[in-house]
């Protein structure tokens, strides 16, 4: 199972034409660079609950990822008959631990990503969307093991999204990405 995580956002020349005209509907976008993925956690177990603007999914996979410049965001993987790269992710900055088992991150954005979502280096650019909410975390990385996450949004358009995920209590695997230095000339320059 691969979960991909956001490591760049679309430019204004990035998008279709019609979120690029001045008539096309408008709603709160995020426009800049996302740092580049330090941290990434896979979690094994299941979603109880799982709504996305009002529809329920099951899910494949849940991911915390966390940026070197401090954005984390909870990435779901959706089972989706119809779009095998269907992933949200809740996103937010200043999350907040209140002790070793316990973590709450405010989301300020909603990452949805399909397989119709416009590609950057051949991988999908999600669409960003302005929201407000929350994800409460129980457990810790640090000793490998989270036995919930829990998170509310509610986007600018008032669609709202609900994860309650529950651990298999499996260990959680986690690992530390690390940028080398440059061994060939970027092909995508």
């Amino acid at each position: 199972m691969l979960l991909a995580a956001p490591c760049l956002a679309q430019t204004a020349g990035d998008r279709p034409a019609a979120e690029q005209r001045s008539d096309a509907p408008t709603t709160k976008r995020v426009e800049r660079h996302q740092p580049m993925i330090d941290i990434l956690a896979l979690m094994s177990g299941k979603c109880t609950t799982l709504k996305i603007a009002g529809r329920d999914y099951g899910c494949k996979a849940v991911a915390y990822a966390h940026s070197e410049a401090g954005r984390v965001s909870f990435a779901v993987a959706l089972e989706d008959s119809t779009d095998d790269g269907h992933v949200v992710s809740f996103s937010g900055e200043n999350g907040k631990r209140f002790d070793d088992n316990s973590y709450e991150l405010p989301v300020d954005r909603m990452l949805l990503n399909s397989k119709d979502r416009p590609k950057l280096h051949g991988l999908p650019v999600p669409s960003e969307e302005i929201s407000t909410g929350v994800c409460r975390q129980f457990g810790n990385f640090a000793a490998r093991r989270v036995s919930s996450v829990n998170c509310t949004a509610t986007d600018a358009r008032g669609q709202s999204y609900e994860l309650q995920f529950v651990s298999d209590g499996s260990p959680v695997g986690v690992r530390r990405v690390r940028q080398s230095a440059k061994s060939i000339d970027d092909p995508f320059k």
